[in-house]
């Protein structure tokens, strides 16, 4: 394949962004209790893991969301 470096950069940045993302919404099930993990055994509150979660999905899908309308540039 004959990718231009700014598509290759773009898909990097896609994958980069989903991975956050997902990441992020495993993070927020755990926080939610969804995913029986229990912080407070590893030092942290569940509202610090809500707060990492959101913050995580939030940007990492603003960043999978920007690189995938750009991909034609």
């Amino acid at each position: 394949m004959n990718n231009s470096p700014n598509r290759t950069r773009r898909l990097v940045l896609m994958i980069s962004g989903a991975t956050d993302a997902l990441i992020g919404g495993i993070l927020l099930l755990i926080g939610f209790g969804f995913l029986p993990v229990d912080v407070t055994h590893y030092g942290g509150e569940n509202w610090q893991v809500n707060l990492l979660g959101a913050v995580m999905f939030l940007l990492g899908a603003g960043v999978f969301a920007y690189n995938f309308s750009r991909m034609d540039e």
